[in-house]
């Protein structure tokens, strides 16, 4: 098949919502449909010891929360559906935002109970950044929620995007009946757990029939009118800009609307898209292979212990065993045993194209936001690293384990999973940093599973770290004789200044006007 073909059939795209919201069911859903999985599990359903299938990490199994993302691949209808499953959870926001940067499109999860929550609003704003089209799924209708029109609302104040219902819901809790298509002019009638939704043509947006109590079909029939009386219309160029969000209504746990949803997210999601280079815009049917590496995972295979980066695929076709240009280390290296996934299940691929993400073996050699191509120097937009807010001293609970902590440490660190940071004053001394405090819970139980290595965790009193630069080296010098105290160096020797408190910023911005204090760090790229 041609290479313009291949990519037209990609569809890469994130699940993003707020804890609790129903993500995890609805991607083992979509991947039912997408028969890439035959039996869903259950993050609640832990005494029969079924599992979500994209949470593999026995943190995630014990806590039934998602920490970390989890990459799937599967066809439906003669695509090829590229679908990552992202941490819910706010303490884990800068894996979302590494994903984000790897996909085309963005689907957002709400709960018809509780609207657009506090979580939902952060990972909408990454989207917001890269201006990602976004399509919402208002999940769980079959149970007590806030009216409908009163959600969209919602999503147009809080969020600030336009909305455009491609489906509406007759009824809600225990009288929820099915939704309306309103393109197709079909009722879609819910049955609990059906495989697929009964579909009855209608004449008018109001002939309901006997399946629909008369006072429900009503307040349907006057929801419609105002919908299209008043209601955005829909434009897919303003979609594709970000600026308006198609919404489709269902219960992901029931299957009712999954299908629909997934038949519009090959329909109207983007294709695989042109990606932002220092040098140019690097188009998907360019025919050179390019790619950037957007996450690394340590021990996914515990047995192995091996290194997995996951590698969002710009342009060309990728072929296994193929030579690429490390752009970072100016250097050519094989490409070995490339992967695809489901969760933690793995599949040699021989080939793959612009849209695809691709699990590559690392030797070490690779970082977050490293360029890939067939020998262009090309520079992939940089995925920025957050200043953490949250700061523990480790303290190893067998001195003689200090050298796996070391190699814990700085792999987890490459992960992005954790900032290391060694004091100036005390290079023994080693310092973790993370933005949300669940972060170090997760990397105290992985050093222990994976590594083999038991530590305490002691808080210190720092909420902010800030990267330091500066034009003039002898002003940096006499900031570091006189800050030694509060400054470490991270894992790229780059000198960070710890804060424990907000004023204390200000302070040194005004007496250092030669120094730059930097809230994010490239320096992931840098040798």
């Amino acid at each position: 098949m041609p290479l313009r073909d291949e990519i037209k059939k990609r569809r890469t795209f994130a699940i993003i919502s707020h804890p609790d919201a129903g993500k995890t069911t609805l991607t083992e859903k979509l991947l039912l449909y997408g028969k890439a999985i035959t039996m869903a599990g259950s993050v609640k359903a832990k005494r029969s010891k079924k599992f979500a299938t994209s949470d593999w990490m026995e943190l995630e199994k014990q806590r039934g929360i998602s920490v970390t993302s989890s990459v799937m691949k599967f066809p439906y209808r003669g695509h090829e559906i590229n679908l990552i499953d992202t941490p819910g959870h706010q303490d884990f926001s800068e894996d979302t935002y590494r994903t984000v940067s790897a996909v085309d499109s963005v689907l957002m999860l709400i709960d018809a109970a509780n609207g657009v929550e506090e979580q939902t609003k952060k990972l909408f704003d990454v989207c917001r950044l890269r201006n990602t089209p976004i399509m919402a799924f208002i999940n769980k209708m079959d149970r007590p929620g806030r009216p409908p029109l009163e959600l969209l609302a919602e999503i147009e104040q809080v969020l600030g995007i336009a909305t455009y219902p491609l489906t509406w819901p007759i009824g809600q809790g225990d009288l929820f009946r099915g939704v309306y298509h309103r393109a197709t002019k079909e009722m879609l009638i819910y049955q609990q757990n059906a495989e697929r939704s009964q579909i009855v043509p209608m004449a008018t947006h109001t002939s309901f029939g006997d399946e629909v109590e008369a006072e429900t079909a009503e307040e349907v029939a006057g929801e419609l009118e105002l919908l299209e009386g008043a209601g955005e219309a829909f434009a897919p160029e303003r979609y594709m800009r970000g600026e308006l969000a198609p919404v489709l209504f269902g219960s992901a746990l029931n299957n009712f609307g999954v299908e629909i949803l997934l038949d519009y997210l090959i329909s109207l999601a983007p294709p695989p898209q042109p990606r932002p280079a220092s040098e140019r815009w690097v188009a998907p049917t360019d025919p050179a292979f390019s790619g950037f590496i957007f996450k690394i995972q340590a021990n996914m295979d515990a047995a192995h212990r091996d290194r997995v980066a996951f590698m969002r695929i710009c342009s060309g076709q990728f072929v296994r065993g193929m030579k690429a240009f490390h752009v970072r280390h100016k250097r050519l290296m094989r490409l070995g045993r490339p992967t695809q996934f489901m969760a933690q299940d793995r599949s040699l691929v021989d080939e793959a194209y612009a849209g695809d993400i691709v699990g590559i073996h690392d030797p070490g050699v690779f970082k977050i936001g490293d360029s890939l191509s067939e020998g262009e120097s090309l520079h992939f937009a940089d995925i920025p690293v957050f200043a953490p807010e949250h700061f523990v001293k480790v303290q190893l609970a067998e001195p003689l384990k200090s050298k796996q902590l070391s190699k814990g440490l700085d792999q987890l660190s490459e992960e992005g999973a954790v900032q290391v940071f060694r004091s100036l004053t005390n290079s023994n001394e080693q310092i973790l940093g993370v933005v949300g405090v669940l972060q170090i819970d997760v990397v105290q139980f992985r050093l222990q599973a994976e590594y083999g290595v038991k530590v305490a965790m002691h808080p210190i009193p720092y909420s902010a770290a800030r990267w330091i630069s500066a034009t003039n080296q002898a002003a940096l010098d006499k900031f570091t004789s006189e800050q030694g105290q509060h400054l470490c160096r991270d894992i790229h020797g780059n000198i960070t200044l710890l804060l424990d408190h907000s004023w204390r910023l200000k302070y040194h911005q005004e007496r250092h006007p030669d120094l730059t204090f930097k809230a994010t760090s490239d320096a992931v790229l840098a040798e």
